[in-house]
């Protein structure tokens, strides 16, 4: 549930959403004497380092989740909350493209979005056979990116 909670602050300032309550985002790198730069302004790390810190945690807790059907509503509660959050994070991608082979990074970022989407409505609808095919296709997604982007390492198993 922390999770949660800290990836919608985290979302939500990211995208300007701040702003309503006077609040206006900063810049990552905007100094005490700068205007903060509009709009979502990534954090500046390494690809890697953003990997582990927003999506390697929710895959994990979500492949716990996946491995048998939930049992009640709190094992539910778990797969619509990390396919949110892995979703939303297929936003964050579209925000870190690369120098090279953008077209592909669209395509996996977006791709990973719609079938994280696909799992958390599977999962709302307490449809197991439906969040699993969501699941694998989400991994899919992840995966074929990893090939090309990080040279086939990092393959997620559900």
């Amino acid at each position: 549930m922390r999770s949660v909670v800290l990836l919608t602050a985290l979302l939500v300032f990211a995208l300007g959403g701040g702003s309503h309550t006077g609040v206006v985002p900063r810049s990552a790198t905007a100094r005490a004497d700068e205007k903060p730069a509009p709009g979502p302004v990534p954090v500046q790390t390494s690809m890697h380092d953003f990997m582990e810190g927003v999506f390697q945690g929710p895959y994990r807790r979500l492949k716990t989740g996946m491995a048998a059907e939930p049992k009640d509503n709190a094992g539910w509660k778990v797969i619509r909350s990390e396919a949110l959050i892995l979703a939303e994070g297929g936003n964050l991608l579209h925000a870190r493209k690369p120098e090279k082979d953008v077209d592909q990074w669209v395509k996996f970022s977006t791709g990973t979005r719609d079938t994280g989407a696909d799992l958390y409505k599977a999962a709302k609808a307490k449809d197991y056979a439906a969040a699993k095919k969501a699941y694998q296709a989400m991994l899919g997604q992840c995966n074929a990116c990893h090939k090309l982007f990080d040279d086939g390492n990092h393959q997620l198993t559900p």
